[in-house]
């Protein structure tokens, strides 16, 4: 049975959602279903910006709207599949007239405006490899990665070069060309010159013929540094749009008449597959909101642009939260079917916040950087269980594991015993590499299992449970302690708006467990507090786990991409020397 065929009788059976009979589909999933949907032969070209764009005009959807971008200051613009191929192949043609070749690396340092979208596309399209980078990074890890990345083109604003670039650009050799977004006219300085993107494109034609890159060829390289050391380049190649398709449909639950927002930044792996190339496969509408986050500008998105599916991060749901119900009451959410979220795990009081408030509970999913889609979800069909990571995508066989002193690996069968969570390689995303670190790569696999270094459990029924890093656990008296579950049980008292848990060294204990707590408006801190919030962990989680010391702090230190730096904290509260906090900030693991 073909990938239609399932679709048909899931269809048969229920309009809605796309997934209805878990098992059944996993029996009969098969990639290669999904590339002869997306029309590829074997043998053929396989190119994702072409999928994206092309094959949807070809389809008949050239005029339908493909995205609109909303402005700061309240413009915006609309972009039909059509326009969006124009766009994307004026910049394919600009990288060809500039040399810039097949396999060669195009970096973008930008914000959300239009000229991004095009130019992720139209790299693509021309063959080369598109590179994002977070925009707010400082001039040490822009350099970093561009090194790594042997960086042939940079795309990125006036004031963005200038200010974290240009005073290295000549000790890049291999940059040759930088476009700027927003420049009126080319440059040259002392640094080396700049051409100003939009005269650049106008010159341009709308027409050209894809680069005939095949599955394997390399198409995105994104960039995480984990927990420690040089930042690594992750490979993907043009087959990830096979993961990409089949995980928005099952995983976000896509249809052809949804409005799609996703809210991650481009810079960041979920910002490309979910927040450009996912919706585009599936020919929806997506939102680009060039904004950050603004709870009363947000609820205004949902409610005017009928925003059907949403994708979204726990840092924005629990600020969101922090600010209560009563804010979303004044907004239309009835749109909204499906929101889902991941980055890190979703504390359980906020998938019941969504049912309460949004009328549909959060959908948590799981996923990395190296995996390149997602891999595990809580489905649309399915019962979410609050806290819960959800159930493997049809195609992906995950297990929990545990490594040998001798670096065997053993699966562990019996349910609720935590350990490390793995996938057997294979699926079309997966990383084909780490740039440059050919023993790195190998060491990220063992006993034929990919090893994600994220420790889980899985119950009887077959749902995961996030349990920490492998880094991030605590062992006090014996019992190996995830500080998410301990923070959760915190984020369930009333008071408590974010919460961090580490470990201390206790000559007794091992380690003792120590959590930072910010406040909800309206609560203060205090001694009364703290031991209200002892009790109820105690309560809650019993007095082995529970944390034995509390403290108030009004902001937690985060990554640029919103999660909370436990190991930071750990620094300060040991005075040890905090080190270079810019190889932390583009961990996206969960």
């Amino acid at each position: 049975m073909d990938f239609a065929t399932i679709e048909k009788n899931a269809s048969a059976l229920r309009p809605r959602p796309n997934l209805t009979n878990y098992r059944a589909t996993r029996r009969v999933f098969s990639y290669e279903a999904v590339r002869r949907e997306l029309g590829w032969q074997p043998g053929g070209d396989f190119n994702i910006a072409f999928l994206a764009l092309e094959r949807q005009i070809d389809r008949g959807l050239g005029d339908k709207l493909a995205l609109r971008w909303l402005g700061r200051d309240g413009s915006q613009r609309d972009f039909t599949y059509a326009a969006l191929d124009a766009e994307a192949n004026r910049f394919a043609n600009l990288l060809r007239g500039l040399g810039v070749g097949r396999g060669e690396r195009v970096f973008a340092l930008a914000h959300r405006t239009p000229a991004l979208y095009a130019a992720a596309l139209g790299t693509l399209k021309a063959g080369a490899v598109f590179c994002p980078l977070f925009s707010q990074f400082g001039p040490e890890p822009i350099r970093a990665r561009m090194e790594i990345g042997d960086a042939a083109l940079l795309l990125t604003s006036e004031t963005l070069y200038r200010r974290k670039v240009e005073p290295w650009r000549r000790e890049l050799p291999g940059l040759r060309h930088v476009l700027l977004t927003d420049a009126e006219a080319d440059a040259s300085t002392g640094a080396g010159a700049t051409i100003a993107l939009a005269p650049a494109l106008a010159a341009q034609p709308d027409a050209f013929a894809c680069a005939d890159t095949g599955p394997e060829d390399m198409a995105l390289l994104h960039f995480t540094s984990g927990t420690t050391g040089k930042p690594k380049g992750v490979i993907h190649v043009h087959d990830a749009a096979t993961h990409h398709y089949a995980t928005g449909r099952f995983a976000l639950d896509l249809h052809a008449d949804d409005v799609f927002w996703c809210t991650a930044d481009p810079g960041w792996v979920t910002g490309t597959s979910y927040g450009i190339l996912a919706p585009l496969l599936h020919g929806v509408t997506m939102i680009v909101d060039e904004a950050e986050f603004e709870a009363e500008r947000w609820y205004g998105i949902l409610q005017d642009q009928k925003v059907t599916v949403w994708y979204t991060a726990p840092t924005a749901i629990r600020m969101l939260m922090r600010l209560g119900a009563e804010v979303a009451a004044g907004y239309d959410l009835s749109a909204l079917r499906f929101p889902a979220s991941v980055g890190e795990p979703l504390n359980p009081e906020a998938v019941v916040w969504g049912k309460e408030v949004l009328g549909t509970p959060f959908h948590d999913n799981w996923w990395q950087t190296e995996t390149g889609g997602i891999m595990i979800a809580n489905f649309a069909a399915l019962p979410v269980r609050p806290g819960s990571m959800g159930l493997p995508l049809p195609g992906i066989e995950a297990g929990i594991v545990e490594r040998g002193e001798d670096g065997s690996v053993t699966e562990i069968a019996e349910p609720d015993r935590p350990g490390e969570l793995a996938l057997r390689p294979g699926w079309p995303s997966m990383m084909r590499g780490y740039l440059h670190e050919e023993a790195r790569y190998e060491k990220a696999f063992a006993g034929g299992w990919y090893l994600t270094g994220d420790l889980a459990r899985r119950d009887a029924d077959g749902y995961y449970w996030f349990v920490g890093r492998a880094d991030d656990m605590i062992k006090t008296s014996g019992h190996l302690i995830g500080p998410f579950e301990v923070e959760s049980a915190l984020m369930e008292h009333p008071a408590v708006s974010e919460a961090a848990v580490i470990g201390l060294p206790d000559p007794v204990a091992g380690e003792v467990v120590k959590a930072f707590v910010a406040l909800k408006p309206g609560f203060a801190a205090g001694d009364a507090l703290a031991k209200e919030l002892l009790g109820h962990a105690r309560k809650r989680l019993g007095a082995a786990v529970a944390p034995r010391e509390i403290a108030f702090r009004s902001d937690l230190p985060k990554t640029r991409s919103g999660k909370i730096l436990r190991r930071l904290l750990k620094a300060r509260e040991l005075g040890l020397e905090a080190g270079d906090t810019s190889t932390l900030e583009s961990d996206e693991k969960r």
